[in-house]
């Protein structure tokens, strides 16, 4: 960190009992964790500014290389227009793609006073769900993620807007939503980041 910006300078952990928020989406070859593919997977870290205001930071993504023998369902290719084999996908491994969201999500936590990260997610449960698969099937020893708790968008854009739809929840907090965009782990994230930013930032503006 710049020594400069050191004094304007917020830690999330203290809003968050230690807990670090970071945004995470995947996609997937299918519902199932164990069996199939984990196909994309990005992270938005989450930051405070010097006027006490959540913003996304910085976003972190990888393509990812289906594992040996994952299961790979058509309608969820459907879904999320992924074509695994595609000669021009630059993909990783599923220890590489681990590895490079793991590391500055590890400085994240440290910059910002926090004992670990905390996922937020849009049913956050199936990203968790697929991120421990994946951390299983590595050996991944330094998972940053708490492991079973986690903040999920679903119930907060139920309590705050009415809506549990992720487009319904970003069109109801005034954020702008392209159809053929969604379905990209980096689009939902950020799209996901931004609604837990604007109900945190709501929220603390009417608490204040």
């Amino acid at each position: 960190m710049n020594p400069a910006t050191q004094q304007d300078f917020i830690p999330v952990g203290n809003r968050f009992r230690g807990f670090c928020p970071v945004v995470v989406d995947v996609e997937t070859g299918g519902l199932n964790a164990e069996t199939d593919a984990l196909l994309e997977v990005a992270a938005v870290l989450i930051g405070i500014n010097t006027e006490r205001q959540f913003f996304c930071q910085r976003t972190i993504a990888a393509h990812v290389r289906p594992f040996d023998g994952a299961n790979l369902d058509p309608s969820s290719l459907e879904v999320n227009k992924i074509d695994p084999f595609h000669p021009l996908r630059v993909a990783l491994t599923e220890k590489e793609a681990l590895e490079k969201i793991f590391a500055p999500v590890h400085r994240h936590i440290q910059q910002n006073q926090c004992t670990r990260a905390i996922l937020v997610g849009h049913n956050a449960f199936f990203d968790l769900n697929f991120i421990k698969a994946a951390i299983t099937r590595t050996g991944i020893k330094n998972n940053p993620f708490h492991p079973f708790s986690s903040l999920d968008t679903v119930t907060l854009g139920a309590l705050v807007y009415g809506q549990t739809v992720l487009s319904r929840i970003a069109e109801a907090a005034h954020l702008e939503w392209e159809n053929s965009s969604a379905h990209s782990a980096v689009y939902d994230a950020e799209k996901t980041a931004a609604i837990f930013c604007s109900v945190l930032n709501k929220w603390d503006g009417m608490s204040s």
